[in-house]
């Protein structure tokens, strides 16, 4: 008996041990210190930018900049003159469908380009796999702000100068790398017996990858995805560089550029402008951030 109990007494110590860890969170006053004021914090942290742009985007022109005899905080007189000026008075909605244009086409180019590589390099064994899957992801550091001088020498000779095409092309450069990376993250999660049954049945490595290691890859493809539509859709400084034409324009450079007379700048329109653009992503991020995060997940455990 007292065998038995000198045995089963480090599973009882570490239970008691984690249960007594536990109940420190089970008091109120500990949990609002080392749960709720946390969660608070970075909460208020998150979406006060948010709240403050929606706030500002309905505000009546007299508000936005008397802080002395108004509440900079909450208004009693919201209106929607400022999205109605940005919807039928501007060229927003050709701004947004541009955006639209540039970042699916980007983005599809991308995602093709990605998983031929990533496919590559993690099944195909090739002599240096490791250090080529290694170079691809060392060209995501390279600052975006350093490659769009050489790139519009390109752009302006083969004349896609103040083009959609011209960002569509160019996108490419910065996405591919990092969706590359978490593709392969992603297919080196899938079993190779799966491929090598395959082979043995008599299938190509063209149908392999289609018809196996794409839908199972499903969650890494949708993350993918996401993380190139974000990019594309932020995007500021190629968009600025290689677009001139006002109709042209994506939203993230037609807002400031169109809503900034000089010195002064029209907040109201400017605040609608920015959080209509970003209601796209959202619905994105509020349908698929599940998958963003397990195919995040995978990716970084590899």
């Amino acid at each position: 008996m007292t065998d038995i109990l000198h045995k089963t007494s480090p599973s009882v110590v570490a239970a008691a041990d984690h249960s007594e860890g536990m109940s420190y969170l089970e008091s109120l006053p500990r949990r609002l210190i080392t749960l709720y004021l946390p969660l608070s914090v970075i909460l208020l942290v998150l979406l006060f930018p948010f709240y403050w742009m929606a706030l500002t985007s309905i505000k009546p022109d007299d508000q936005l900049l008397d802080m002395d005899k108004v509440n900079p905080f909450w208004t009693t007189a919201p209106t929607l003159k400022h999205f109605y000026t940005l919807l039928f008075q501007t060229n927003y909605p050709l701004w947004l469908w541009n955006t639209m244009f540039v970042a699916i086409g980007a983005t599809i180019l991308s995602i093709i380009a990605s998983v031929l590589a990533a496919y590559a390099i993690v099944r195909l064994r090739f002599r240096g796999a490791n250090w080529v899957g290694g170079a691809i992801f060392l060209a995501y550091l390279v600052p975006p702000s350093i490659l769009f001088i050489p790139l519009s020498t390109v752009v302006f000779q083969y004349g896609l100068f103040d083009s959609p095409f011209a960002l569509i092309l160019t996108y490419p450069t910065i996405l591919i790398p990092f969706s590359t990376w978490l593709l392969m993250g992603y297919f080196k999660t899938i079993p190779y017996e799966l491929e090598e049954c395959a082979l043995i049945d008599g299938a190509s490595r063209w149908q392999i990858m289609t018809r196996i290691v794409l839908p199972l890859a499903v969650p890494g493809l949708i993350s993918a995805f996401i993380f190139c539509f974000t990019l594309c859709w932020n995007e500021f400084i190629y968009a600025l560089t290689f677009l001139s034409t006002t109709s042209h324009k994506t939203v993230p450079v037609a807002i400031v550029n169109e809503f900034v007379d000089g010195d002064i700048y029209r907040w109201g329109s400017l605040m609608a402008g920015a959080l209509a653009g970003s209601l796209p992503l959202v619905i994105l991020y509020a349908f698929f951030v599940e998958h963003y995060v397990s195919a995040m997940t995978g990716a970084v455990k590899e």
